[in-house]
């Protein structure tokens, strides 16, 4: 049997996939307009701190703030292109971007870490006085405090809709959040003991956080961009499936995951008993596709190839009321990562 797109695509889940994955586009565009938004707001706040107090520490904050305002408007676009409907030039839609969005992201942070570490050190061997570190404190609390509570909302939503650009949004503001309480620790030190240098050296320690911030940013972009395997979301659906498993699912292999932006694309070999007729094959992909949908959400789209079960799969079958049967069952194959991703059909030898 050829390979199927199967009817669950349009029956089973197609009335409720494009509505729910416009609505959760939307919800990413909003949360991205306030990340934007507050982004340039928050920048304002440190610059006029830094003004304030003099602060290299407080300095390097503002520099990451720059960051946060070209990525949050950047990743307010990838958003945007990513919910556009799939066209004849990009049939699999447009939400590659996002991982676009987060490469550009991570490393406009590698960079602002390596230009805060240079400043910090420039400053440490050339100490200057600090001034107004009670308004400065004051103004840059408010900004951690902020940070923090929408970089938890955007990960949150964004994992929920399958959002890397949302996800690295909310990374990047919770990073931010903890190079600024660092900075606040030590500018309340300077403010009780007037060490200077504790200025330089806390921008100098949370550098290195920020720049390694940005590294794991660059890396899971790196990775999306490649098509590499997400081991996570693969064992998660692997467990999903052994749970529920169908008599009729004789064997399941070849499964391989896409991720374009919030959708999924899925692709696997399912076989089935040799018998079956093209309704009764579709129909185990159908149940296939309902499962992995209540699990997965209905961002996902499916594309399999149903098998007819040959003899010696006869020794690893459960259907005991086959009327023709050619051996008796002599083991069950636990489905993992490793077995349901090879492109060969399970026998009585296959690895668990």
């Amino acid at each position: 049997m050829g390979d199927y797109r199967h009817p669950g695509y349009r029956q089973a889940g197609a009335e409720k996939k494009e509505p729910l994955t416009l609505e959760a586009a939307k919800q990413n565009i909003r949360i991205q307009t306030w990340v934007a938004a507050l982004s340039v707001l928050l920048l304002i706040t440190k610059v006029i701190a830094y003004f304030l107090t003099g602060s290299v520490a407080i300095l390097t904050d503002a520099l990451e703030g720059i960051v946060n305002v070209v990525a949050g408007f950047f990743g307010l676009y990838s958003l945007y292109l990513s919910a556009k409907p799939k066209d004849e030039d990009h049939p699999y839609g447009h939400g590659k971007i996002e991982f676009v969005s987060a490469a550009v992201e991570g490393t406009m942070i590698v960079i602002a870490g390596i230009a805060i570490l240079y400043t910090a050190i420039n400053h440490l061997l050339n100490p200057h006085p600090l001034q107004e570190l009670d308004y400065g404190i004051l103004l840059i609390t408010i900004t951690a405090v902020l940070n923090f509570v929408l970089g938890k909302i955007c990960v949150r939503i964004g994992t929920k809709n399958n959002s890397l650009a949302l996800v690295a949004s909310g990374k990047h503001l919770k990073s931010d959040t903890y190079s600024t309480l660092g900075v606040l620790a030590g500018l309340a030190v300077i403010y009780f003991t007037d060490i200077l240098w504790l200025d330089s050296a806390v921008a100098i320690l949370f550098s290195f956080v920020i720049l390694y911030t940005g590294y794991k940013i660059v890396r899971s972009s790196v990775a999306g961009i490649m098509d590499e395997s997400d081991r996570a979301l693969l064992k998660k659906m692997v467990s999903v499936l052994n749970e529920n498993r169908r008599v009729n699912w004789m064997d399941l292999h070849n499964l391989r995951i896409i991720k374009y932006g919030s959708t999924l694309h899925l692709d696997a070999h399912l076989t089935v008993p040799w018998y079956f007729n093209v309704h009764e094959a579709h129909n185990e992909i159908d149940e296939l596709a309902l499962l992995i949908r209540k699990d997965f959400g209905e961002s996902l789209e499916l594309f399999v190839h149903s098998d007819g079960c040959l003899e010696f799969q006869c020794r690893i079958c459960s259907k005991h009321d086959c009327m023709v049967r050619q051996h008796a069952q002599e083991r069950k194959i636990t489905w993992t990562v490793e077995n349901i991703s090879t492109n060969q059909k399970h026998n009585i030898s296959t690895p668990e």
